[in-house]
């Protein structure tokens, strides 16, 4: 018997999807899952959407999503005209009637530390195994300690379903490689998919299902452990820099440099990439890496110590630049300042709010004496973790009115505009170095450039 081609089985694959012979489960219709979901609706497949919020399953019926994310409800509304696009409260019932389970839902942090949660996941994992059958194939996709592949989620499927992986079904790790903003772009066009597995039938089996979306194709790993390394990899590689560019960032204001130029002359030798220093890190990735990364060293005893120093350094940063902003007032009574803080978001034109600098910023003033404190964002509407006393506005008039300090937080777009105009009188704090000094003549400073 001939045996077929790599292309001809990922053909067969790829009718077999868009006939819904192959019908697709993702478990989490979040930042991670609504992106994902869209692009194997795009491609034509039928989807399974699930998610434990009742909301946020409403909303899918309506072909909407939470996620301000492009393409997202177009994908949806497309996907539920088609009939391919069904929506579940059920786990295990979706995991009966798919062929391929992907595995979205968020790990959550604990503490100060950020220590992993992994409840989501088992939960999820636990339920895919109850309706697993025979060929079926399970994709692990949320950035997870190395070993969480193998050690938890395997053994969850298998005591669940009596069946074994590599054996019975297929088990896949494939970390989501997402930029908010442009989700769905960077996983049909800007990134390779990275697949790992329980072995080479997962991996070969992963490898032909991703090959049909992502067009700058699949890198295969070795082993599940490597491939949720090198996820954790990237967002440490970005922490680690962050982390220097905010020191040199300091260091050029005490002795008097501009650390913008210098940044920019240095950037123009091609083995040098100095990153943009800032009031903080914030987002569930960069600030959230290193930390799975420092757990699990914490359980093996290896030395980290850039990984550590680095978050260190970042964690710095809020109250840092609150003390730098502080230092414009000049005599001003702190218990009767008023202050404006622009952006809550975690970076710029997204209404991500999660582990953003901005709750450290608004902490810092706090303990400071600061008892007026007004938070703009023209992405952001309403936001449950701020305190009541904390004035939350998209009217950039409301939040400058009458301030006496303007602290710069998040580089959204609009704020690159500013001016003198809009805050009048009051003293400008730039935590991110996208404004133009010369339009605040007067109480006027910048990361990495000295005072005004």
């Amino acid at each position: 018997m001939k045996r077929k081609s790599s292309s001809s089985a990922i053909s067969g694959l790829a009718k077999k999807m868009k006939s819904g012979k192959v019908k697709i489960a993702i478990y989490g219709l979040g930042h991670v899952g609504a992106p994902i979901a869209s692009v194997w609706l795009r491609f034509g497949a039928h989807v399974i959407g699930v998610d434990k919020s009742p909301a946020v399953l409403e909303n899918a019926r309506k072909g909407r999503t939470h996620v301000p994310e492009p393409g997202v409800n177009e994908a949806f509304a497309k996907g539920l005209k088609q009939k391919r696009f069904s929506i579940y409260d059920d786990a295990v019932k979706a995991s009966q009637d798919s062929r391929v389970k992907m595995i979205c839902v968020p790990v959550l942090t604990v503490g100060q530390s950020l220590s992993p949660d992994l409840g989501a996941v088992k939960q999820v994992a636990s339920s895919v195994g109850k309706g697993l059958k025979r060929g079926d194939l399970v994709v692990l996709n949320p950035s997870v300690p190395p070993g969480t592949s193998e050690d938890v989620v395997v053994p969850i499927l298998e005591k669940e379903s009596g069946l074994k992986a590599e054996a019975d079904f297929f088990m896949v790790y494939s970390p989501e490689r997402i930029y908010e903003g442009r989700a769905i772009e960077d996983i049909e066009l800007r990134y390779p998919a990275i697949v790992s597995g329980a072995g080479s039938k997962s991996v070969d089996a992963g490898a032909k299902l991703f090959s049909l979306v992502f067009k700058r194709g699949v890198i295969k790993i070795t082993n599940m452990r490597t491939a949720e390394a090198e996820k954790l990899l990237e967002g440490v590689y970005r922490d680690v820099n962050i982390a220097l560019a905010n020191e040199m960032a300091r260091f050029c204001e005490k002795v008097g440099v501009n650390f913008w130029e210098a940044r920019e002359g240095a950037n123009s030798q091609p083995f040098c990439n100095i990153h943009k220093p800032g009031v903080g890190v914030g987002g569930a990735c960069i600030p959230v890496y290193p930390q799975f990364i420092l757990y699990t060293a914490d359980i093996a005893k290896a030395e980290c110590n850039i990984t550590r120093l680095s978050r260190n350094v970042n964690d710095s940063m809020p109250a840092y630049c609150v003390s730098q902003a502080l230092n414009l007032l000049d005599g001003v009574v702190r218990s009767e300042c008023k202050v404006a803080i622009l952006g809550l978001a975690f970076r710029g034109d997204v209404s991500d709010t999660r582990l953003s600098p901005t709750y450290r910023v608004i902490d810092e003033l706090k303990n400071a004496g600061i008892r007026e404190i007004r938070v703009h964002d023209p992405m952001v509407k309403s936001d449950a973790a701020l305190t009541e006393d904390i004035i939350l506005t998209q009217d950039l008039r409301v939040a400058l009115n009458g301030v006496d300090l303007v602290i710069l937080a998040t580089d959204h777009k609009q704020y690159r505009k500013l001016s003198k105009r809009e805050t009048g009188d009051a003293a400008v704090y730039d935590g991110r170095g996208i404004l133009d000094g010369t339009k605040f003549p007067g109480r006027f400073a910048s990361i990495g450039q000295q005072r005004t």
